[in-house]
């Protein structure tokens, strides 16, 4: 099989790589050539043979200290205790739904965001809202869960159903909350949510889009003139004419090959130790594909960046596809006519726009993202081209083609942010929730009960040593949360953008508004 660099790869040289789970990749590569990162990325976290996400294997957990990262939900219990409240501030903007009210979650993990967020309305962390939490959790008919991952669904149901029963029904399985006896459903894509006019969905998507597939183009400069013929299969016929748009750069898509074997590299081929223990490399496709051809051409942005010889863009059409999706689910469809090239029913007309998408992720709040594929193994940056299936993959999120695609989905939506995660948590309070924290675990320590007999001072000693060892966690993972000094925490670094039905731009909260927007 020849490859995008014109080598020669055969079976046998391929066939040991350094991980025991790569098979899917390497017969995708062996039988269909050179691959986009985007299918490649598809092979390794969500194949059944072997994905990242979807193969349970024994002793590992991607989430976590004990796993491969850490994200804010497990870092502190007021992160989805705040997503709680922005929940009910938005329910309470758009006029407190009696009911039709659903919560749809993408990409669960674990399912710790959706146990906190759960947990307010159970335990109401502000006194003050208590009555809006009650009414508001009485309007939620339904809770979805989109996870494509068996494994985490089954510690999803656990953690959020406990003993309950689980059944199958048509769009997956079903059980029901410990906290409200709601029902929660679980399916593999939001498109099998229903989607009904009445209903009013809050949807939140935590670390899912990094984790979407992207491609990746490069411009590339015109070929010379005398360069410029047509292949046929009678052989190479020269044009009579130049071709204008041959004269022009153009994208070419960065497609995943393997590595050649040590007595086929070169120099530009290995550059360092670590380039030689990947299993692939990105090489340059050596003419326009379709997807060069189509997807660069769906923005401005990307037009402009064109004329830039070597530049490089990263593009998820999946990324862009969800966030339309939620637009359409809160607005109703720019266009409800059925296309007959289409297998998804349109959304539905909606007289009257209602919920709300909230997106926290990681990536630049204005530039296209260029270049930032990553493989995350054991809270450590490695090669994304090695151990396929064993690490984690993900890329920056192009915050302003979300908010490009949300907005050419739906006539009656707006977006908000990005905004620096740092900045929304402070505006939701995370402070004063974390002092909240502290005093009350400061009330509730038994002093009085360590003094049982004349003489508990060492009792007493090491209940104030726990308290002030609880205060410091707490302190510490708030810091970590809204920290803007670079490599201390996710201040800066994550981003939150919202999309809310159109309401002549009053701001939800933790984007610069307030209940009256």
């Amino acid at each position: 099989m020849v490859d995008a660099l014109g080598q020669n790869h055969r079976r046998s040289n391929y066939s040991k790589l350094n991980t025991p789970y790569p098979s899917s990749v390497i017969y995708l590569v062996q039988t269909a050539g050179p691959i986009s990162i985007a299918a490649y990325m598809r092979q390794c976290l969500t194949s059944p043979d072997g994905g990242y996400y979807t193969t349970n294997r024994e002793g590992r957990d991607q989430f976590g200290q004990k796993g491969d990262f850490v994200t804010s939900p497990e870092i502190s219990q007021i992160f989805g205790e705040l997503l709680g409240v922005w929940l009910v501030a938005e329910w309470m903007m758009q006029g407190r739904k009696k009911q039709g009210v659903e919560i749809i979650e993408v990409g669960p993990g674990r399912g710790t965001l959706m146990d906190d967020i759960l947990r307010v309305w159970k335990g109401s962390v502000l006194a003050e809202t208590v009555s809006a939490f009650k009414s508001l959790a009485s309007s939620i008919e339904n809770i979805y869960l989109v996870e494509a991952s068996p494994s985490l669904q089954a510690a999803q149901k656990q953690l959020l159903c406990g003993e309950a029963p689980l059944e199958e029904v048509v769009i997956g399985h079903r059980s029901v909350s410990k906290y409200s006896g709601l029902p929660i459903t679980w399916c593999e894509d939001i498109r099998f949510v229903p989607n009904e006019s009445n209903q009013t969905p809050f949807i939140f998507a935590h670390e899912f889009f990094d984790a979407l597939p992207i491609h990746a183009f490069q411009s590339v400069a015109p070929s010379p003139a005398h360069a410029q013929a047509l292949s046929t299969p009678t052989g190479q016929i020269s044009l009579n004419r130049p071709n204008a748009e041959a004269q022009k750069p153009q994208w070419r898509e960065l497609l995943v090959t393997p590595t050649p074997p040590p007595s086929l590299m070169t120099s530009t081929t290995a550059t360092n130790s670590k380039d030689q223990k990947a299993d692939f490399q990105l090489s340059l496709a050596k003419a326009s594909n379709p997807s060069s051809l189509l997807l660069p051409s769906q923005s401005q942005r990307y037009k402009a960046v064109l004329p830039t010889p070597g530049s490089i863009i990263e593009i998820s059409p999946e990324s862009n596809s969800y966030a339309a999706e939620f637009a359409r689910r809160i607005g109703g469809s720019k266009n409800p006519k059925p296309s007959a090239s289409s297998a998804v029913p349109p959304a539905p007309h909606k007289p009257e726009p209602s919920g709300a998408a909230l997106i926290l992720d990681y990536g630049p709040s204005a530039t296209i993202p260029n270049s930032t594929l990553r493989g995350i193994r054991a809270h450590q940056l490695v090669s994304p081209f090695s151990s396929p299936g064993e690490v984690d993959l993900s890329a920056d999120v192009d915050f302003l083609g979300l908010v490009e695609a949300a907005l050419g989905a739906s006539d009656n939506v707006e977006v908000h942010g990005p905004v620096e995660q740092g900045g929304f948590l402070e505006q939701m309070g995370i402070k004063e929730r974390a002092e909240m924290l502290i005093r009350g675990m400061k009330k509730s320590s038994p002093k009085e009960a360590t003094v049982m007999s004349g003489n508990d001072d060492k009792a007493e000693n090491e209940e104030e040593n726990d308290v002030h060892t609880r205060e410091k966690t707490i302190r510490e993972a708030v810091e970590r949360l809204i920290s803007r000094l670079p490599g201390r925490g996710m201040g800066t670094l994550y981003k939150a953008l919202a999309i809310v039905p159109e309401r002549s731009g009053k701001r939800p909260v933790g984007f610069g508004g307030g209940l009256g927007g």
